[in-house]
């Protein structure tokens, strides 16, 4: 059923003031040391003084002033970071106080703002089994505040999941360089070829968000468990061998999905709908200032 307007911005602005403070009391500086700008641009001269490196020196400024001067740099940011949702229908499951959906719109609301607070641009994509919504990247809270409106009014037309087919497109649409962080439950399979291509081109971000009931089942006896993306209604006695057998494929599974992430080679986020996405998101700040301090 879709949301009221009214309840959507309630929500939205619900969702702003605690992804500000997040950013401020938690992330502050964190997200500019981990994502450089595309490089450094001339921004002015000063005096040389000992210990400047002598290939800085603008032998032109210094003949002129009859003293020697140093070229300054800054950062030139001018960053892209695309937000890219699996929107299919696993991500609507949730059995504790949140859902998926619920946690992967929250942490893209505190990466969004954590762009804006450093002039960047943030991008949206909306997928299920093919990309159902595209924002293109702008800056600005207005803008953001759209985005986490999109997601959360968001009704997906299909239930299913093709994340391949969202990676094409991404590839497509996002010429440049971006920061790219790909919220999902990887659940679905037949995504790491596109995915390795999307690491090549960009500075790929996996947020692997999931479920405490995805990892176990209750012994619980007589159960009916129903497939979110085909609708198809399963029976079983959970406290028998067929259990067992579910969770033997549920561990493949997701040992498949994580030895492809590895693959990767890029930073993952684990986050948890029973465990405050925040912590993981600082996680990955520091470990991942420390592996490019480290470089």
């Amino acid at each position: 059923m879709p949301i009221a307007a009214s309840e959507l911005f309630r929500k939205a602005k619900k969702i702003e003031i605690v992804a500000r403070r997040l950013v401020d009391e938690k992330l502050a500086g964190q997200y500019h040391s981990v994502f450089k700008g595309r490089g450094l641009i001339f921004s002015d001269v000063r005096q040389y003084y000992p210990g400047d490196d002598v290939r800085s020196i603008d032998w032109n400024v210094s003949a002129r002033m009859n003293v020697a001067h140093v070229k300054q740099f800054v950062e030139e940011r001018d960053r892209t970071v695309n937000l890219v949702i699996d929107m299919s229908a696993s991500m609507f499951f949730g059995t504790v106080s949140a859902s998926k959906r619920q946690i992967a719109a929250e942490l893209a609301a505190v990466v969004a703002f954590s762009a804006i607070k450093n002039n960047d641009r943030v991008g949206l994509y909306l997928l299920t089994d093919k990309v159902e919504r595209y924002v293109p990247p702008k800056k600005g809270r207005r803008h953001v505040l759209r985005v986490i409106g999109e997601i959360l009014a968001f009704e997906p037309q299909s239930r299913g999941t093709d994340l391949e087919e969202g990676l094409d497109f991404l590839g497509k649409i996002a010429r440049r360089r971006s920061v790219v962080f790909f919220v999902s439950d990887f659940l679905s399979e037949g995504w790491e070829r596109a995915m390795r291509v999307a690491a090549q081109r960009h500075e790929l971000v996996p947020v692997v968000v999931s479920d405490p009931a995805e990892l176990t089942l209750p012994d619980v006896g007589l159960v009916a468990v129903e497939d979110f993306e085909s609708g198809e209604v399963l029976e079983f006695d959970a406290s028998g061998f067929t259990v067992r057998e579910y969770r033997r494929r549920l561990d493949e599974k997701r040992e498949a999905r994580d030895a492809a992430l590895r693959r990767m080679n890029c930073d993952v986020v684990e986050v948890r709908t029973d465990r405050p996405y925040i912590d993981a998101l600082v996680a990955f700040f520091r470990a991942r200032a420390r592996r490019l301090a480290h470089g």
